[in-house]
């Protein structure tokens, strides 16, 4: 398993932009696929965006146009640039890591806060 730790939430205003990074330490992090999920208050998780080993990017169609996913496998870390927010963007952002030949995400950092005033 790899460790991921969160950072860059924050309050903004509805429109701002916000950019999370996950740092993950652990080894053959360039072995695994990454995603961001989110969670808002009272609503179960939800997964937001992937991506692969190789950099192939995958989006939730409410976060499409406005959120980018990337990753530096050098850095070992995978970032969240979160444009044009609006206040149900709003939730603790989770980083999750799997293996990419396996199924199930199994690595998840403590979470980020995002909080979208209007």
């Amino acid at each position: 398993q790899v460790q991921l730790v969160e950072s860059g939430g924050g309050s903004v205003q509805v429109g701002g932009s916000l950019r999370l990074s996950c740092a993950a330490s652990g080894y053959s992090y360039s072995r695994y696929c990454m995603a961001w999920f989110r969670q808002a208050a009272g609503k179960q998780r939800e997964w937001v965006s992937s991506i692969s080993a190789s950099g192939s990017t995958t989006y939730a169609d409410s976060v499409k146009g406005r959120f980018t996913i990337s990753r530096d496998n050098a850095k070992r870390t995978v970032w969240l640039q979160m444009n044009s927010l609006q206040p149900e963007d709003t939730a603790m952002y989770y980083c999750a890591a799997r293996l990419c030949s396996n199924f199930e995400y199994n690595s998840w950092g403590q979470g980020t806060q995002v909080t979208v005033s209007s």
